[in-house]
């Protein structure tokens, strides 16, 4: 099995009901930090989920670095993987990920179990759940708070620093997932600054 055959299967097996509510987003390869990392399978609802594939051809040593980037921004977290991974790879996560178990039957179909549910995570960064904003988005949200043009015509970071500090982490990560679910082009449409 390949990272494009899980893929497949899980979007059509076990998020089936998610592509079938109005109010939910699934988003293949979302970009986190600024594209430094994307997430395999991102689920934006009342929660923000991210889920990481890794088929028995991939290897473990990209993880570490995945894993910084899914639990600055996600609630939950779960990690796909083949028989190959299935022990190694809890001991490279965080126990609070969830582990679920692709496997292919005898007439090849693919299944999943879950071996370890998904928890809560409880260390959401600010900053990085602000970036997940394009430039125009964060504006907005700051023009609805009242703060100066000045700090408006700052570049993105500065504004991102500026919702971090305004804002609860419950309020950032409801307008994230409002914003989330109302792009209609998943083009950012600026240049980075």
């Amino acid at each position: 099995m390949n990272d494009a055959e899980i893929r497949q299967n899980f979007h059509r097996k076990v998020l089936r009901r998610q592509h079938a509510r109005n109010d939910t987003l699934v988003i293949d390869e979302l970009g986190l930090n600024h594209g430094k990392c994307r997430a395999d399978i991102a689920v934006v609802n009342g929660q923000f989920l991210g889920y990481e594939i890794k088929s028995d051809n991939d290897t473990l040593r990209r993880l570490e670095e995945q894993i910084k980037s899914y639990n600055a921004v996600f609630d939950k977290i779960s990690i796909i993987v083949g028989d190959r991974h299935v022990n190694s790879v809890q001991s490279h996560i965080p126990e609070w990920w969830g582990v679920i178990m692709s496997t292919k039957g005898p007439r090849g179909a693919i299944n999943f179990e879950t071996v370890r549910r998904a928890r809560t995570n409880k260390s959401i960064d600010p900053i990085s759940m602000a970036r997940l904003l394009w430039r125009d988005e964060a504006a907005e949200i700051l023009t609805q708070k009242e703060v100066s043009r000045k700090i408006l015509s700052q570049p993105r970071a500065i504004l991102y620093e500026h919702l971090a500090e305004m804002l609860s982490i419950c309020e950032l990560r409801r307008l994230v997932r409002m914003y989330l679910k109302k792009r209609k082009n998943w083009r950012c449409p600026e240049s980075p600054s």
